[in-house]
């Protein structure tokens, strides 16, 4: 059981940029990945979660031993897999409320109804955990939220949708140090044994509220190092030219 990539090329139409990528997340784990800018750690969040502008040309990546490349892009969310992102998209016309509970009633067996108490009861406590006013039910997805509030949505619906495997791609973009200390709190509140996670992030200050299990620096698309956390530490100080003598 694990999230497993292995020898993973990908393109866009001119240019390679994932090279030969090889990582495994088992559950329970947390795993960081730091490196430059333009390394692929973005282009691998979207190649993982079914990007059409991305053409995988060789490797394999499976989800519990189930093929993820194989499917379209609704079923790698069904299966397990959740992407917070960089950017977050605004979808105008859809509330929050209904948005995540679509998504939660997408996941019951065919003619099962969510129950709609339980499912507000569930909203507003993950709502309170992540200091975000009840008013967010009713505005649409993300449409005229600040930065922080953005991120704050992508983590409470990775709290209500509760995947076995999450990437977060650079959730710390943008915040301030209050927001920080809250997202980090929501993703710490999901940690288990059962569920692993793949931080992508440039800084360390991200990492000392997340604490990963094992640091990975990734240039030119694929991982040239791993380490346990001090790894992060050390590139803070020194930057990744440390890692082309490494």
């Amino acid at each position: 059981m694990s999230l497993l990539i292995q020898d993973l090329h990908a393109c866009i139409p001119d240019r390679e940029i994932l090279k030969g990528f090889s990582l495994e997340v088992k559950p329970g784990e947390v795993h960081a990945i730091m490196g430059p800018n333009g390394s692929g750690k973005s282009t691998l969040s979207k190649v993982l979660c079914g990007h059409e502008d991305y053409e995988v040309t060789s490797g394999s990546v499976t989800l519990d031993g189930e093929d993820l490349l194989a499917m379209d892009v609704d079923a790698r969310s069904r299966a397990g897999l959740f992407l917070a992102f960089q950017y977050p998209f605004e979808i105008p016309g859809v509330s929050n409320a209904n948005f995540i509970r679509a998504a939660l009633q997408a996941r019951l067996p065919k003619g099962e109804e969510l129950d709609a108490v339980g499912y507000y009861k569930q909203l507003y406590r993950r709502m309170d955990e992540l200091e975000m006013s009840r008013s967010f039910t009713a505005r649409s997805v993300n449409e005229g939220f600040s930065g922080g509030e953005k991120k704050r949505n992508e983590i409470l619906q990775l709290m209500m949708l509760e995947p076995k495997y999450s990437i977060l791609d650079e959730t710390d973009s943008g915040l301030d140090i209050d927001a920080l200390k809250v997202v980090s709190q929501g993703v710490n509140a999901m940690r288990s044994p059962e569920r692993g996670f793949l931080v992508i992030t440039h800084y360390q200050r991200l990492l000392d509220y997340i604490k990963p299990d094992i640091v990975h620096v990734m240039v030119e698309g694929r991982l040239i190092r791993s380490g346990g956390p001090e790894l992060a530490l050390e590139l803070e100080a020194k930057g990744y030219e440390l890692t082309h003598a490494a």
